[in-house]
């Protein structure tokens, strides 16, 4: 059963496209090489600047710069990896049954009612494995 049809292009932002952009190439060979790259001309420049403070503080501001924005980029990437997930779990959910759909959506719920569900889970599982223990012992 499918609960969407399936979705048209949609115009994406310029905002989007960048980050999208940025998220490909930050995990590539080529932004490995180039960051591997400036590393080495840094570290090879340090005796011609005589391992000055100025020469020490431009590596550093530029990890820390580097370092900041890459946290948002993944974690903008990661939000949209989870929901992609969630949408691709809840479909599976639905498409097995009544019984299953209390489960869609359960991402936005509390820690404590998850623990409470969990609970629950947990104990029909030990149900159904003394049922069984049961069964092989008779």
């Amino acid at each position: 059963m499918r609960l969407y049809a399936r979705p048209t292009k949609r115009p994406v932002s310029s905002g989007e496209r960048l980050a999208q952009a940025v998220t490909r190439l930050a995990g590539s060979t080529v932004a490995f090489s180039i960051a591997t790259a400036a590393v080495a001309i840094w570290a090879a420049t340090g005796p011609f600047f005589r391992w000055s403070d100025t020469w020490q503080l431009v590596m550093n501001t530029a990890s820390s710069i580097v370092t900041f924005l890459m946290v948002f980029l993944i974690q903008r990437s990661q939000n949209k990896d989870t929901l992609a997930m969630h949408l691709k779990l809840n479909e599976i959910i639905t498409a097995i049954g009544p019984s299953s759909k209390e489960i869609v959506s359960v991402e936005d719920l509390s820690e404590t009612e998850l623990q409470k569900i969990k609970e629950r889970y947990q104990r029909a599982v030990d149900r159904i494995t003394a049922e069984q223990v049961s069964r092989e012992i008779a």
